[in-house]
């Protein structure tokens, strides 16, 4: 066990997640009262150690869940945000006091740039203000967080006279945020530092991050404040927040679980919920996670280099340094696409069911490595599809090799096909009435026979306009009747390949011969 998980009180790192807070500020992510619930219901059986369920004082609904989650909650602390205004603070105490452990959380600004265009105050005033509402939030809950908005921007002998106030005042958790996202790690961290060095109290209060991501540095930022003293870190599921989000909860948990080593703290979230919480924040909020977010994203643990795929085949760890199961997923991907190694393919026709020999392993994954390079997704239906119309082709003599079709309105359609007959190439040029009439056509031409066609099916493998077409063909002749299926992200193509497949079991069984028996015109 490491240090990072030795649970120590000293090193121990509270998770405070805003997600129902600042996650919801994002334009467009608004959610309703049940949505909240449920995800502050998931939020707590993680472990969290703190949620902010909202701002009451926003609006009645905002408070009215804000109270429920207060009242549902088993484990975490529950807080509220509230102004520097004792409208807001009143309010938020009122919500929250149905919680068995309730916080009340206040700010203020105290940057020059804020204190100037926003507030129209000075320091002074500022300073009067922290004294005033912090005791007052005191007075109604013993749990009082206190932040400096823009703290990175505020001069640090100003920041440390506000940091002094609020704890002398009574606050309990002191909140340095990097609000606009402008701090860089190494000046986070001299932050926390140098206040925690300068203020004489500041040993009576926790002190916690809050990043913002508009360059790219939330969590690398907050977890640099952890290191120079912090001991909470706020933060929000998916990364889900004003302008380009907060620090994403799951990173952040899942940093100091794998980099022990050099993140020596303790966290208490269970990161196995991580992965349904994700899903749960993105349908509520409306916000999809992008497919290369870390942890949570539908990528993070799914692999096409067919060098990765290898690796992957022969030790997990070469190339994922967590466990999918970890963080609630079911397992690593092996995605198949153009980049995807023979051993990958094998190993996934085994998972499908499919054992080839070396030839036909060949063949199909040369039709494979086709079809990746002309469809963007191949799902394991594809995969299906092209081993049964594969070792439907298998013994076949008789083959499709090339097809063009010229149609459109003026008419009339014309196929140009070669086929293999027997080694011998055989190309014919038809017309038809439409495309498939001009390509079964040509068939005939090649290999004239009397078979008539009774069915023929059109069917998507998967969705979308690339997806693989499987054609179903039915012939009878004599009294015999074969069925043939091809498949192709070209309808034609799987239309004729079916076509062949039929004509060739049809041969087989009229004569008790190899299909090669069908003889060209």
């Amino acid at each position: 066990m490491t240090t990072a998980q030795n649970g120590s009180e000293k090193d121990h790192v509270r998770i405070f997640d805003t997600t129902l807070r600042d996650g919801e500020q994002s334009p467009g992510a608004s959610m309703t009262l049940e949505e909240k619930l449920q995800i502050a219901e998931i939020l707590d059986d993680m472990g969290v150690d703190i949620i902010e369920a909202g701002f009451p004082i926003a609006s009645n609904g905002d408070f009215e869940a804000v109270s429920e989650i207060a009242r549902q909650s088993k484990n975490s602390v529950i807080a509220g945000l509230a102004r520097a205004i004792h409208a807001d603070i009143d309010r938020c105490g009122e919500a929250v006091k149905h919680a068995g452990k309730g916080r009340i959380h206040t700010f203020v600004s105290t940057s020059p740039i804020h204190l100037q265009f926003q507030m129209n105050k000075n320091e002074d005033q500022v300073l009067d203000i922290i004294t005033d509402t912090v005791a007052r939030s005191r007075n109604l809950i013993d749990d009082v967080e206190w932040s400096a908005m823009d703290a990175t921007r505020t001069p640090i002998d100003y920041l440390c006279r506000c940091v002094e106030a609020a704890i002398k005042c009574g606050a309990t958790t002191i909140n340095l945020p990097d609000t606009v996202g402008y701090a860089t790690p190494d000046e986070y961290k001299q932050m926390f530092m140098d206040i925690r060095n300068r203020v004489p109290n500041a040993d009576k209060a926790i002190f916690s991050v809050h990043c913002h991501d508009d360059l790219g540095l939330a969590v690398a930022n907050s977890l640099a404040g952890v290191a120079g003293g912090a001991r909470q870190i706020e933060c929000t599921i998916n990364g889900l927040g004003e302008r380009a989000g907060n620090a994403a909860l799951e990173e952040i948990v899942m940093a100091i679980r794998t980099r022990g080593d050099v993140l020596p703290y303790a966290c208490g979230v269970d990161p196995q919920y991580m992965t349904r919480a994700s899903k749960l924040v993105a349908g509520a909020s409306g916000f999809a996670v992008q497919y290369n977010k870390a942890i949570v994203g539908k990528n993070a643990f799914a692999h096409e280099s067919g060098i990765h795929q290898d690796g992957m085949l022969k030790n997990a760890e070469t190339y994922e340094i967590m466990r999918p199961e970890d963080v609630g997923v079911k397992a690593t991907s092996l995605v198949m696409g153009k980049h995807s190694g023979r051993h990958a393919f094998k190993d996934k026709l085994k998972e499908l069911g499919y054992e080839l020999g070396d030839n036909a392993l060949q063949d199909a994954f040369r039709r494979f490595k086709d079809l990746a390079d002309r469809k963007k997704h191949v799902y394991d239906e594809d995969i299906e599809a092209l081993v049964e119309d594969e070792i439907s082709i298998a013994s076949e003599n008789t083959r499709v090799i090339a097809l063009t079709v010229i149609a459109g309105t003026g008419g009339p359609q014309k196929a140009i096909l070669t086929m293999d007959v027997n080694g011998h190439h055989e190309t014919r040029e038809c017309t038809g009435d439409g495309p498939v009439d001009a390509t079964f056509n040509a068939i005939k031409a090649i290999i004239p026979h009397d078979a008539t066609l009774q069915l023929y099916q059109v069917h998507a493998v998967t969705e979308g306009t690339d997806a693989q077409a499987e054609v179903s063909v039915r012939l009878e002749s004599g009294g015999r009747i074969a069925t043939g299926k091809g498949a192709d992200t070209d309808t034609l193509v799987a239309s004729a390949r079916a076509y062949v497949s039929a004509l060739n079991k049809l041969a087989l069984r009229q004569q008790g011969s190899n299909p090669g028996a069908l003889k060209a015109s």
